[in-house]
């Protein structure tokens, strides 16, 4: 067991940032970090040492999340949320505006196929062959991949200047 907490200790915070990233909601990723705990906890001796624990952890996460957004309950509340969204104040609109840094905004635009190897090569310092055995793809699909997410996200902020 304390093995476990030591576990928890050193990943929770990397791997709930990792959720984060997919599902854009900080309590769902909680969720989804506690759900992959508790499947490791339960089959921690299926893991065979073939990667890093922190490697395996970060798969597992990607893997739910994703699971997540092909869920019914991820489509219901994005529904909700938008049915909903009309309802809030001016003012609360305005802050929350504010508090949403303008790079997270950008990403968040971005498809997954092309946030995903972005996140992986920046944020999880992924080699271009580490994200293609990881998203089961061709190291020139994860270049061409990236090479697109951030033209993009270049488009976003040229955009984003001439309009400010």
């Amino acid at each position: 067991m304390k093995d476990f907490d030591a576990i928890l200790d050193e990943h929770t915070r990397y791997l709930v940032r990792i959720a984060y990233l997919y599902v854009k909601n900080w309590a769902t990723a909680e969720d989804i970090v506690q759900e992959v705990f508790v499947t490791y906890y339960q089959k921690s001796d299926q893991f065979r040492n073939e990667s890093s624990l922190k490697t395996y952890l970060t798969k597992m996460t990607a893997n739910r999340a994703k699971d997540y957004l092909r869920s019914w309950k991820h489509k219901k509340d994005v529904f909700f949320d938008t049915v909903f969204a009309q309802t809030k104040g001016a003012d609360e609109e305005i802050i929350q505006k504010q508090q949403l840094a303008s790079l997270e905004q950008k990403l968040f635009q971005l498809p997954l196929k092309y946030r995903e190897p972005l996140i992986l090569y920046y944020y999880n310092e992924q080699s271009i062959a580490e994200i293609a055995l990881f998203l089961e793809l061709n190291e020139n699909t994860v270049k061409t991949r990236l090479r697109r997410a951030k033209q993009q996200l270049k488009e976003f902020f040229n955009e984003e200047e001439m309009e400010g």
